[in-house]
Parts: C-alpha cells; sequence; structure tokens
C-alpha cells in the first residue's frame, strides 16, 4: 500500500481525494495547506489528517508520495519541498512555469532516487490510447503532422472563483498554462520531443484579466514532424477540444478529448465522452462508429471527473512498487513546459525559439 498526501486542498484536490480512495494499492492519509482551517475542513471530509508544512507532514506520516494540486507557479517550490522530505511526487499539469524550473525537479528527483510524474489523465482515454498504439504499431507510417484546436469559454465568474485566476504573478499565465496542457501534451506524445516553437497570443474578450485567452503556433519536432495549434478560452460557449496526428502512410487518426463545453474541476461536469472523430488507416475506417458506441457506453457508466485520475494514481502507484517510470514522467512534463513556454517567449519577441 502506497501511502498518499496532497499538497493543495482545492477544486481539483477533491477529484484526487475521491480517486486515490478508490484506487487500488493507494492510501490518502493527509493533506497540506497554508490555510490551517480550510486543510482541516478538507481533512474532516475525507477523514484525513490536516498538515501546514510539507517536510513535517511526509516525516511524521510516513508519506511514500504526495499529488501537488497547489496553484501552478508553486508547483516547483512545493516539488522540491516533498522531493527533498523523502515523497516521490505526482504533480498537476503543468509541471513547472519554464523548461529551466521543470529541468530542476527533474534532475532533484533523479538525485533522490524518487519518482516524479505529471498528471496527464486524458493518456487514458480509450480513444487516446487506440491512436497511441496506432502510431507504435506503424500503422500512420511515420506521424508527421499534427493539429490542436482547443475552443473554450470562461467566464467572469470563473475567473473571480479563485483569487489567483487570471494573474500573470498568481496563476502564470492564461489558456496556455490552465486549460491547453492536456491537449500539449497528447501532441507530443504522439509525435516525440519538441524543436521549435513559433507563437503569436492575445487577450481578445476578456478585459478584465491580465493574461491571454487565445494563442496560435506552430511546431517543429525533433522527429521532424509538424503541427499547428490553436487553442482559445474566448469562444462560447466552449466548444470542442480535438488533436489531430496525419502520416507519412496517408493515413489519419484523431480524437476530440472534450465536447460539449470545457470541463472545470469543481464547476462543471465532462459534458460529452471523448470519442475518436477522425480514422482513415486502411481497413478500420468503420471502426470509427462502433468505437464512438463503445466509448459512449463507458463513459456514461463511469464518472469522468475522477475515473482517469485513479487510472493515472494507479500506474503512479505501480511504478512506486515496481521500481518503473511512470507513464506520463517528468520527461514527458518537461515537453509540455517546452511548448508553453516556447509560445510565451517567441509571442513577446516575435522570433521562433528553439530547444
Amino acid at each position: 500500500m502506497v501511502r498518499y498526501a496532497l499538497i493543495g486542498y482545492g477544486k481539483v484536490a477533491q477529484l484526487h481525494a475521491k480517486a486515490l480512495f478508490e484506487a487500488e494499492d493507494s492510501q490518502l492519509v493527509a493533506v497540506c495547506g497554508r490555510n490551517e482551517e480550510k486543510a482541516k475542513v478538507f481533512a474532516k471530509q475525507w477523514n484525513i489528517l490536516p498538515f501546514k508544512h510539507i517536510k513535517e507532514m511526509i516525516t511524521t506520516e510516513s508519506i511514500d508520495a504526495v499529488i501537488i494540486t497547489t496553484p501552478h507557479p508553486l508547483h516547483k517550490e512545493h516539488t522540491l519541498e516533498a522531493l527533498e522530505a523523502g515523497a516521490h511526487v505526482l504533480v498537476e499539469k503543468p509541471m513547472a512555469l519554464s523548461v529551466e524550473d521543470a529541468k530542476t525537479m527533474i534532475e532533484t528527483a533523479k538525485r533522490l532516487g524518487k519518482k516524479l510524474g505529471v498528471i496527464s489523465q486524458r493518456r487514458w482515454y480509450p480513444a487516446c490510447q487506440r491512436i497511441h498504439q496506432a502510431i507504435e504499431e506503424g500503422k500512420l507510417g511515420i506521424p508527421m503532422v499534427g493539429q490542436v484546436t482547443m475552443l473554450g469559454w470562461r467566464d467572469q465568474a470563473y475567473y473571480t472563483s479563485d483569487p489567483w485566476r487570471g494573474s500573470w504573478e498568481q496563476e502564470g499565465g492564461g489558456v496556455l498554462i490552465n486549460q491547453a496542457p492536456h491537449q500539449l501534451d497528447l501532441l507530443h506524445w504522439f509525435l516525440g520531443p519538441i524543436k521549435e516553437v513559433y507563437a503569436q497570443w492575445d487577450n481578445i474578450n476578456h478585459p478584465y484579466i491580465e493574461v491571454e485567452d487565445t494563442a496560435v503556433a506552430t511546431v517543429r519536432f525533433a522527429s521532424g514532424a509538424m503541427a499547428s495549434i490553436l487553442v482559445s478560452n474566448s469562444q462560447k460557449p466552449g466548444i470542442f477540444a480535438k488533436v489531430h496526428i496525419h502520416g507519412s502512410s496517408a493515413f489519419s487518426a484523431g480524437v476530440q478529448t472534450d465536447g460539449g463545453a470545457m470541463f472545470i474541476a469543481g464547476m462543471s461536469g465532462v459534458l460529452e465522452p471523448p470519442v475518436n472523430d477522425l480514422w482513415t488507416i486502411e481497413g478500420e475506417q468503420q471502426n470509427l462508429q462502433i468505437w464512438k458506441e463503445e466509448d459512449t457506453r463507458f463513459f456514461n457508466s463511469i464518472d469522468a471527473t475522477w475515473y482517469f485520475f485513479k487510472l493515472q494514481e494507479e500506474d503512479f502507484t505501480q511504478a512506486i512498487l515496481h521500481d518503473r517510470d511512470p507513464l506520463c514522467n517528468g520527461e514527458e512534463g518537461l515537453e509540455t513546459v517546452k511548448l508553453i513556454e516556447g509560445m510565451y517567449i517567441s509571442g513577446r519577441t516575435g522570433k521562433p525559439v528553439r530547444y
């Protein structure tokens, strides 16, 4: 049994708590946060122990692993503190605000012999796993072109729901740092490490926040593959999020990861099932409708707000127990940070960013 603790007690922490209570070989025993009263309320709800200090919690309760759910600018600080105190770390997306910080986190975990993972639960969607498997089996030939389209909406009530939202200092950015990481993670999971990023971004219709609500980019990967990215929080009522991959075999595969409206942790449900919406691989085209029906039935049988967190947490638990890498480790999280940092820097300088 792996003894877990949460660092952070906000909306998404509630979903991780539920997932850990359902996950195999996992036990949630504590929560840590700077506001003692909020930590106590959360702890009472889940019948666990509250703490104010990370090191004290990890050492006192013999914590094996923590899940970090604090605001983005705190991810590096809390990861390093937990690693140094002796815990493995699974950190919410994005793992850090800069490539330099992400590399420091990776190096620290390696030095201390600890596992480092990054929350990317959409990798466990059946529709996403089909694409990855098709790529691994060579059905697309060499994956050469990718597309990310994420059109969603965030209103003023969303940004005022937490005091840190919508500011450079407290959130670290806008749509790129908060909503887009899931689709960006899938893009490089399918196409590999990032080589070059060129981007533009702006705030189109959210005058009450500091950060961007829309960004576009072109990306070159180390493999030679190319991709286009369009992500936005400026389109009502929240339309869809898609990742499509096109290969040298002239075949394509795609997934609509979100539909109807973008999911907001603690404020909405997952409205539509994630499904494959594009599949032109020779001899398999007829599977598209079959998979949609299968995935819809499965979606209706679970609570998608926390179920896929459970699958990732079980993977992380088994990585600890069997001393292997988790599916989305620190190096994978670093590639997402490259995309985000590269887009911000490129948008400010007007020049491509190379890694």
